[in-house]
This record gives structure tokens, C-alpha cells and sequence, in this order.
């Protein structure tokens, strides 16, 4: 197992995902790496090597949704990657691949799209910091009639340390470092910040 985690931190940096300099997280924090996870996506190749890793780890834990739902815009691509690599892993009735998103600030599936009362739900991101879009996503599909079974992720960079009510389930744990701004070195040392992502900063 720890040779596929790091034939993936390998892929991150081989095409460019992993980035560092000094950059404003969605959470409002700031650490000197990010990771770009559409930099990897836009290869769908390399991100199906990804997707199918994930599944097996969350088949091994005894996940097996019908659907996979991801936020919009960081998991676009990642949730049909993951449905598809359901598909290929299991077979049977395909799963469908979701993405939910907030035209008004909070979380919704549209576009004709619906999830049935007792669908077993999969909901991922790309990179997990503190959770904060998988867990409004998690209740979305609850309100919907959904059963969230989990979330799954590429990047777990809180080192371990987020929390969910569902079972978490991710390939490459990363203890980044992250800062309040008041408390930023880099800041401190007054590298200009970036940032990335299209995520609105958590105020």
C-alpha cells in the first residue's frame, strides 16, 4: 500500500498539482503547499489510476454507493471518474456520477438531476482540509431522502485529523501545515499570497 501512495504523491508532482508558495486556503488559512487536483483531472487517464485506488480502499471498507456526488467546481470530473471506476470494479447497475452546486451560495443539485428516497450516496472531494463542502454536501443529500454511506477524497491535508458522521476514506494523507493569518510566517515575511481554487474564502 505504501508504494501505491507513493506512486500517487509521485503523479501529483509529475504533471504539476503540487504546488508550493504561499497561498490562501478556502478555509481561510494559509500554507505554503497547495494541490490542484484539476491539474491531474484534466487527464482523465491518470485520474481514472486515482479513482480506481480510491474504490478499491472503499470497497475494501465495505462501500458500495449507487451514486457518487461530489461539490462543484473541485470534485467536477473527480465524482464521474470514481463512478466509473465503480462501474468497472463492480459491474451491475451503473452508478451515476453527480456534482452538486450553490448558484446562491449553498449547496443543490439541479439540472433535472434528483437522488431517490434510501439511495446509497458516495460523497467526494478532491482535497479535504476541514471537511466544511463534504459535510454541507452530506446533509444535502440527507435532506434529499439520500443515506450518505461516506465521503472519499484524493488529498486528506489535515493530516488526519477531519472528522465526519459517515466512514472517511482517502488516498494520500498530507500533514500540511496551515496558518491564521495573524500567525503566518510567510506573511510575516511578506510573500505575496495567491489564491487559487474558485472556492469563496470561509470568512
Amino acid at each position: 500500500m505504501e508504494s501505491r501512495v507513493v506512486e500517487f504523491e509521485n503523479l501529483l508532482r509529475d504533471v504539476g498539482a503540487w504546488q508550493s508558495g504561499h497561498f490562501l486556503l478556502a478555509s481561510g488559512l494559509h500554507s505554503s503547499q497547495y494541490v490542484q487536483c484539476q491539474k491531474l483531472l484534466q487527464y482523465p487517464r491518470l485520474g481514472l489510476i486515482f479513482a480506481e485506488g480510491l474504490v478499491q480502499r472503499l470497497l475494501a471498507a465495505g462501500l458500495q454507493p449507487q451514486s457518487v456526488v461530489g461539490p462543484a467546481l473541485g470534485a467536477v470530473h473527480w465524482e464521474l471518474l470514481v463512478a466509473l471506476a465503480f462501474d468497472r470494479a463492480v459491474g451491475g447497475e451503473p452508478v451515476r456520477g453527480i456534482f452538486a452546486e450553490r448558484p446562491d451560495g449553498k449547496f443543490e443539485i439541479r439540472r433535472g438531476v434528483e437522488i431517490s428516497a434510501g439511495e446509497k450516496v458516495l460523497v467526494v472531494e478532491d482535497v479535504t482540509t476541514t471537511g466544511g463542502s463534504a459535510r454541507q454536501v452530506v446533509e444535502l443529500v440527507r435532506s434529499l431522502g439520500g443515506v450518505p454511506i461516506g465521503v472519499g477524497a484524493i488529498i486528506d491535508r489535515s493530516g488526519g485529523t477531519v472528522k465526519f458522521d459517515v466512514p472517511f476514506v482517502s488516498l494520500v494523507n498530507l500533514s500540511i501545515e496551515s496558518h491564521e493569518a495573524s500567525q503566518c510566517p510567510m506573511c510575516k515575511e511578506g510573500i505575496a499570497i495567491v489564491k487559487p481554487g474558485t472556492s469563496k474564502v470561509k470568512a
